[in-house]
Order: C-alpha cells, then structure tokens, then sequence
C-alpha cells in the first residue's frame, strides 16, 4: 500500500497496528468475541490516526501512544490485560525503538511489576537517553526489575499496585493452564495441582487463543508508525506466555527480535558515463615512428610495385591518415542515494522470535540484498508460511504453539511509504489506515 503523497515529494504519515497471533479460528472466535476486537482496534487506530495527522505529530509520540491504549483495554495480553507467571504474578515487559532521532534509538523494558503503562516507561528510557548519564539509566539500553521501577518514580511515571492488572479472564487462563500441565508444589513454579482451585469447563470458549488443545495466549500489541519526517518508530508491550516462568525475558524487550527499526541511504549506482563521439576537423600526419593507417587498395598498390620486375620504384610517401575519432569523458555524475527506512513489531511464540533474531532478520534480508530487497518479501520469508519462524519449530510444528507468529512493519523508500503484515498462524489482529485514508481490521488473510 503506498502513499499518494510521494508524488508531491511529502511524506505520507502511516499507521499500522497488531493485537496479538495465534492458533485463532472461526471456531473459537465466535462473531461477539470478534467484533469486540475489532471495535478496540478501531478505536486506538482512530485516536493515534487523529494525533498522527497533526502538524509536527512525531512516529514515537503517536506509537507509544496507541501502545498505551491497547495496554489499558483488558482484552489484549499487555498491562491491564497481561497474563500470570505459573507463580500468579505479573511481569510485564515493553520497547520502542526509532529509525533516527536519538543515540540510543531501542530500548527495552522487562519484569515491571508496578509501572501502569511499561510503553511510557520505554519512552522516557529512550529520551532521557539522550541526557547526560542517560537519565539516570547510564544510557543502558535494556533494563529491568526494582531497578528499572525506581527509575520510573524518579521520572513521573505512573505507578500503580500489582493487584491492578489482575484480570477474572486471565487468573482462569493462568488456574486452567497450570491444572492442564500437572504443575508441581514449588514457591518458584507456582502451587501444588491439588491447591488449584478448579475452573469452569467451558470458562475459556469464548478465548481466541484457545481450540481446545492447545493454551498458549501468544497475545502482544505493537504499533509501527511513519511520520511526516520520514521517521519510522516501533512500540511493543506484552505480559509474555501464560504460566512462563517468573524471570522469563521475551522477544518484546530484546533488540532485534520482537521489534526493530533503522534507516540508511542506499548508494545507486550511476549510468555509464556518457561518451560524446567527436570527430577531428583536419587529418594529421602520421610520424615515422607512428603507426600508419593504410586502406587496403594503397597496400594492393604498393605491393604489386614492389613485386614488380624491371619496374623502378618510387619512395612511399605517408599518406594522410584518416580523420581520428576523439573521445571525451563527461564528468561522472555524483553517486545517487535514496532513503530507506523500516520498522517492524512482532507478535507470537516470543521464543522462537528470539531464536531467530526475527525482525532484526528481516531488515537485513532487506537493507544488505542487491538491490534491496522489499520488506513485505523480507517479512514473509520469516513469518510467512514456511518461513524462518515456522521453520525454527521443527518436529514441534503444529503441536505446541512453537514458532507461530506474525509481523507488521512499515517501508519507507525516498517518500513512498507502504504497509507490511504476514503471519503464519491462524490469524493476527492487525488494524490500519489505507493509502485512501479508510479504517480497516482483520485477523484472518480474508475478512472475517
């Protein structure tokens, strides 16, 4: 999907975002579950839309933005939302990272606790980055825990009590889950199966990420944004895999996994120097020592007197050589470069994104290929069917939830700017506004 506005020379500002991948069907997501999806979506994308169309509006003030949104509605697996650690606590992690702007353009947040809105927290590690000593933070790039929460009251971030993210949905995922895994007595990993109290068979029906066979929530939402400037900014937030293990650190926080943005010029190379054919206005005379031109018929004719009997030879005079071609060399044009920019969030099994370097993978399928290669083919040949991350999973294909995932992104190429989406699951909640400026939202590779 491009920008109409390239033609102009003005950049196109663009959105797209994603609410989480999985092993979602119409079987288990029934049209009410469906349409409160989609209408959450909408909603976050038309009030990121509204700032992102303001004058001066900036790709990281608009990502996080919409991020923070989706991490208040409970129905998404981030702040509000998150799921439970097989200890029943939350540990909540997020990033941002942008194209250009910043010394340290990625960060990431991880195993937060009391921090409302872990994307807020991002943000201001990625600004106050740029102060002496980073902020406060030493201008680390990936920080977490009690530390990382102390940092936040120190600069104004919201805080709120670990009981605020429980949610009744999430602690019958989290109970559900660890009655299905037989999880053993451990203060670590979590009670005893005896000690579960029991959950209601049917509690989870109406739960997309759940078919019956397989409980892997795989939710995270992320939002890739292209402002005006040609800036290109990822924001990702997740409450991780149900029932991981407390301490578990995933592909959201981890630059070039779960999320990744740069930008570059590439250096196009320049026509063949143009030759200009000019010919010599008089011929010149060869010297004794040059080289001479001879047409054929003068050679026939002093052959044959040379072969002559009898016949007295006169001396061969130079004849004039043939008008002489000049070439001239223009100046060779200066090397032609145009801009690239990407941005991509990942959503799904965050293990196999870490094992593949997912999204960092991508852009460098695209940037270092020649020519560059498209993100949308660079994106499909690791989250695509058949793709790197499905390939990571092996023999655990289709049975455990491993290496099921799906990316959005954003290329930006001189001033056209396009929107990416692939998956290899069941679907992706993915929204976006479209090169003619309408709303859309799907989950599945067809409407719903």
């Amino acid at each position: 999907m491009s920008s109409p506005a390239s033609s102009n020379g003005a950049i196109m500002p663009r959105i797209i975002i994603h609410g989480g991948a999985g092993n979602i069907t119409r079987s288990n997501l029934p049209p009410a579950s469906w349409h409160a999806y989609r209408n959450s979506l909408l909603d976050v994308l038309q009030s990121a839309s509204h700032i992102l169309s303001r004058p001066g509006a900036t790709a990281l003030d608009v990502a996080t933005h919409a991020v923070a949104l989706l991490e208040d509605n409970p129905l998404f697996n981030a702040g509000k939302g998150a799921v439970f650690t097989r200890a029943g606590t939350n540990e909540l992690e997020a990033s941002v990272m942008v194209s250009n702007g910043y010394r340290k353009r990625g960060v990431g947040c991880m195993m937060l606790r009391r921090v409302k809105n872990p994307i807020k927290l991002a943000r201001e590690m990625l600004v106050r980055g740029e102060e002496e000593g980073g902020g406060g933070g030493q201008g680390h790039c990936q920080l977490s825990g009690e530390c990382l929460e102390e940092l936040a009251r120190e600069w104004g971030v919201e805080m709120v009590e670990p009981g605020y993210f429980w949610t009744r949905k999430r602690w019958e995922q989290h109970l559900k889950g660890l009655r299905e895994r037989g999880a053993e007595a451990s203060s670590i990993h979590g009670p005893a199966v005896d000690q579960i109290p029991p959950v209601p068979v049917d509690i989870l029906s109406d739960d997309p990420s759940w078919d019956g066979k397989e409980y892997l929530p795989q939710g995270t939402v992320g939002a890739v944004v292209l402002d005006s400037f040609g800036t290109v900014c990822v924001a990702t937030s997740t409450g991780g895999m149900t029932n991981k293990l407390p301490g578990r650190i995933g592909d959201t926080p981890t630059l070039g996994t779960g999320f990744w943005a740069e930008e570059w010029f590439e250096e196009l190379a320049p026509a063949s120097p143009a030759i200009e054919m000019r010919y010599a206005a008089t011929a010149r005379q060869t010297s004794g020592s040059a080289a001479r031109v001879f047409p054929l018929s003068d050679l026939q004719a002093a052959l044959s007197e040379c072969l002559s009997l009898g016949r007295t030879t006169t001396p061969y005079t130079p004849l004039p050589a043939k008008p002489t071609i000049h070439t001239e060399k223009k100046k060779p044009a200066k090397p032609h470069r145009i801009h690239h920019a990407v941005a991509m969030s990942g959503t799904g099994n965050g293990d196999s994104f870490l094992k593949t370097a997912a999204c960092r993978t991508a852009a460098a399928m695209s940037r270092f290929s020649s020519p560059n290669l498209s993100l949308a083919s660079s994106v499909n040949r690791v989250a695509g069917s058949g793709g790197e991350l499905q390939l990571s999973a092996g023999d655990h294909w289709g049975l455990t939830g491993e290496g099921e995932g799906g990316i959005i992104g954003i290329e930006l190429v001189g001033t056209d700017g396009k929107l990416v989406s692939d998956f290899n699951c069941g679907g992706m909640f993915r929204a976006w506004v479209d090169e003619k400026g309408r709303e859309r939202c799907m989950v599945f590779e067809e409407e719903y």
